[in-house]
């Protein structure tokens, strides 16, 4: 469903780490809700509850948890991590989107 590249996996085993939460336990929950200048907006944050209407995935290590709702936006997008001067932070290359804004942040079928 959702790729972690190496760099983002890293990444976030660190943070998750630094916010109190337990990477082998606990997960990134990953959405789309409508905002930002191209119509749709990503959402991350790390989390421990799931609801009955989550799908939960794992790759690289890394347990990604997303709604119903988002699924069909997020089908195939790799989940990257930018650092440095211009880094972004959390990337995603998502094959889906038509179009995407400057700031990487929302998209567009």
């Amino acid at each position: 469903m959702i790729k972690v590249s190496d760099t983002a996996k890293q990444k976030a085993v660190q943070l998750m780490t630094e916010d109190g939460f337990d990477p082998t336990q606990d997960f990134i929950r990953v959405g789309v809700k409508s905002g930002g200048c191209s119509g749709l907006e990503y959402v991350l944050k790390f989390d421990n509850q799931k609801s009955d209407t989550d799908q939960i995935f794992e790759d690289n290590g890394i347990k990604i948890v997303i709604d119903k709702k988002s699924i069909l936006y997020l089908a195939g997008t790799v989940l990257e991590f930018s650092g440095g001067l211009n880094g972004k932070g959390f990337v995603f290359q998502n094959p889906n989107a038509s179009r995407t804004c400057g700031c990487g942040e929302s998209f567009s079928l």
